[in-house]
């Protein structure tokens, strides 16, 4: 069915059209109109002289709306789909917590599953956030499942369902090993809940590791004698940087500080949301722990560390918005350009012919109106 989207502003990587029509036809994008007469269609869709931008990527994301990935029902990750759809998210890549090995298996067929039957959202595979991490840096990740690098079991879990990227701490013995051999089958490995000093991110980024998880939280810190992993994610061009644009997993200031120092082209947004997402205040168990919500923020009980965030995907578009001030067709290259890209998920993250019909419409507050997967809406 040929579709046409009329009346939309159209914001992608380096395009900005105040007013212009949307051809859809086959899951694809076929053309962009900004002027002349519009093509036949079977349906046509009034943007209103709203927002449409390339769908959401969410490559960081444990659950929403108290439903966690690792939740036994497969009820629950159609649930969290469901609501990452209504934040804009057209591709999503379910992640882990820390767990027993017996429990992340059980979690990739969980996944496997959904990938087979799920036609409204796209879920190229896994993220897989630990076990592999640095104890001193756990966070909110369940201290008692950490265990050394092992990449048979990464080898087994990509055999179930595939990994797209395995964050873990380059630090550890056996860690370089795990990273060579992930590049080998095509996995992206991210540095997280690690210690490592600059010189082992570097040596790590020698073995193929690409990104760094959630910049800033559970990282070794920049310091003026020894800069860290913040301070290696800043200066080397090898490494892309997940970032949460809460204003509380990085301040604005320090979200100002990556915009100015770090090629946009390197940066990834993510919500890293978790079952506390949609929700109000309260408490709740999160990966084995106790947690709790206040003032939308979401916190380990006793140690006070964060447990994820709360954040949807849109809102975090609206934060850099306010706060780093360029215009939304360069911004709207961290919501999935990037990830697309350093991913190879293909023609993903631009309103170009040939593209997948991935879009999101948002109205002059970011509101989701509408989201579109293969021009199929929800």
């Amino acid at each position: 069915m040929r579709k046409l989207i009329l009346n939309a502003r159209v914001v992608s990587p380096g395009i900005d059209i105040p007013c212009a029509a949307v051809l859809l036809d086959g899951g694809h994008i076929v053309s962009v109109i900004e002027d002349g007469p519009l093509p036949a269609a079977d349906c046509r869709i009034d943007a209103g002289g709203n927002c449409l931008l390339p769908g959401f990527i969410d490559i960081h994301s444990h659950g929403a709306d108290g439903c966690d990935c690792s939740d036994a029902s497969p009820k629950a990750l159609r649930h969290i789909a469901a609501k990452k759809r209504e934040e804009g998210v057209t591709t999503w890549l379910p992640t882990t917590l820390t767990a027993s090995r017996e429990e992340l298996g059980g979690i990739a067929h969980r996944v496997a599953d959904f990938r087979s039957q799920c036609g409204f959202i796209r879920c190229p595979g896994l993220h897989v956030e630990g076990p592999f991490i640095n104890p001193e840096k756990a966070g909110a990740q369940n201290a008692r499942f950490i265990r050394p690098p092992d990449v048979q079991e990464i080898a087994e879990l990509n055999a179930i369902v595939p990994v797209k990227i395995l964050s873990l701490a380059p630090e550890l013995p056996g860690a370089l090993e795990v990273i060579e051999a992930c590049r080998r089958l095509g996995i992206v490995c991210s540095a997280a809940h690690s210690a490592a000093t600059a010189a082992e991110i570097f040596k790590a980024c020698d073995a193929g590791l690409g990104h760094l998880t959630h910049f800033g939280n559970a990282m070794s810190p920049l310091h003026h004698r020894e800069i860290g992993m913040v301070g290696a994610g800043l200066l080397d061009d090898r490494l892309m940087l997940e970032f949460i644009p809460d204003g509380v997993h990085v301040s604005p200031d320090m979200l100002r500080l990556l915009f100015k120092v770090v090629p946009i082209e390197r940066l990834m947004m993510v919500t890293d949301s978790t079952a506390a997402s949609w929700r109000g205040d309260g408490g709740m168990r999160l990966g084995g722990l106790e947690v709790e919500i206040r003032n939308g923020l979401a916190r380990v009980v006793g140690s006070g560390a964060l447990a994820g965030s709360t954040l949807r995907a849109n809102e975090g578009l609206r934060m850099l918005f306010q706060v780093i001030g360029r215009p939304l067709a360069e911004l709207v290259q961290v919501t999935s350009w990037n990830q697309a890209r350093s991913l190879g998920l293909g023609k993903l993250g631009r309103i170009e012919p040939g593209y997948l019909a991935d879009l999101v419409l948002l109205d002059a507050d970011f509101g989701v109106l509408r989201s579109f997967i293969g021009g199929e809406e929800l």
